[in-house]
């Protein structure tokens, strides 16, 4: 777009150049054309104002970008300042131990919110190993079937800080070795420590020591690679965030398949159970169903044989009363009712 509006002011001042060319030649052939001049000055005037608009609203445009382009440099060095304020104010809170340790505290509680941790379910802060009130790092994480594992977040960052700000070359050698030493001295304290040996629950060996920052890890990878090494035969494994995540990944892993094998060990059971029950109860349907079996056949039996046996004295007794001639039991009863209406009239 700069190069098209360059081009184009080009072209205008061309025909500017070429306009006042114009009109100077006319003063040299006034006099030829003093017949048609009438007819040439509307015309002229007419491309005048064209152009004369033109190069305003080219103006106005240019005038446009250039402010634009004022602002947003602008902008960009008040964020500039804000950055070098926001810079040196956790260059001040961090030149104190306290604030250091707060500082590292909140990143490790920030890695462990995004990871899905829950304080007091999946670890707790600074309480005592079990089996010693002397021992209290500062992140206990509660692994499954009752194991743990410890984080350490006090990191010594004085002498990286220092090297931050050294001005020579001899300084920040100097600052260098002064850090690599103290990471150093901080790996073997917390290999003293050994929280793993001394709590009564089943830990796991390693401890880990959190750096908060991938900066820092990366100085380290850069000017101290040994130091990891060290570090991992003392049981000692450095963790920035971003490996802490991983960790902390695993960490759930653990917990999500712990919590579905205890879940799966109880369906089993249960199912178990109701394998038991239903064993049970289709041994107490079999006998039911023998027992309804026997009192069908004796019903059977009572319908049929005993039923034809109780017939037998009864058909006996009918063909000895027709026999005699000895009228039926309703018949008897239908007479004696005829006369005891007649004797009431």
């Amino acid at each position: 777009m700069n190069v098209m509006n360059a081009f184009l002011l080009v072209l205008l001042i061309a025909a500017v150049a070429a306009l006042a060319w114009s009109l100077a030649s006319r003063r040299t052939v006034a006099a030829p054309l003093a017949p048609v001049a009438p007819t040439l000055d509307p015309l002229v005037e007419q491309q005048l104002r064209t152009l004369h608009d033109s190069l305003q609203r080219l103006g106005n445009y240019t005038a446009q970008q250039f402010g634009e382009v004022g602002r947003s440099l602008e902008h960009q060095a008040t964020v500039t300042r804000q950055l070098s304020g926001t810079t040196n104010s956790l260059r001040e809170a961090l030149a104190n131990t306290n604030a250091r340790g707060q500082w590292g505290e909140r990143m490790a509680d920030d890695v462990l919110r995004l990871a899905g941790l829950l304080p007091n379910v999946n670890y707790v802060k600074r309480t005592a190993v079990e089996g010693s009130g002397r021992s209290i790092p500062d992140f206990t994480f509660l692994m499954p079937d009752e194991h743990v594992m410890f984080m350490d977040v006090k990191f010594p960052i004085d002498a990286y800080l220092a090297y931050l700000q050294a001005g020579t070359d001899a300084e920040r050698a100097l600052h260098r070795d002064a850090f690599v030493k103290a990471v150093r001295g901080h790996v073997k304290e917390l290999a003293r420590r050994d929280y793993a040996a001394v709590d009564t629950r089943p830990a796991v060996e390693n401890v880990l020591m959190f750096v908060p920052n991938e900066t820092i890890v990366g100085f380290i990878h850069e000017h101290a690679p040994a130091l990891i090494d060290e570090a991992l035969r003392d049981r000692v494994v450095l963790c920035s965030p971003l490996t802490l995540f991983a960790f902390l990944g695993v960490i759930r892993q653990a917990f999500d398949n712990f919590r579905l094998e205890q879940t799966s060990r109880e369906m089993l059971a249960l199912l178990g159970q109701f394998s038991q029950q239903w064993r049970k109860y289709q041994e107490h349907v079999e006998k039911a169903k023998k027992q309804l079996d026997t009192l069908a056949t004796t019903i059977d039996d009572l319908n049929g044989t005993r039923r034809r046996a109780l017939e037998r004295p009864l058909d006996q007794l009918e063909s000895l009363r027709r026999e005699r001639h000895i009228e039926a039991a309703e018949s008897a009863d239908a007479d004696l009712a005829a006369l005891g209406s007649v004797s009431s009239h």
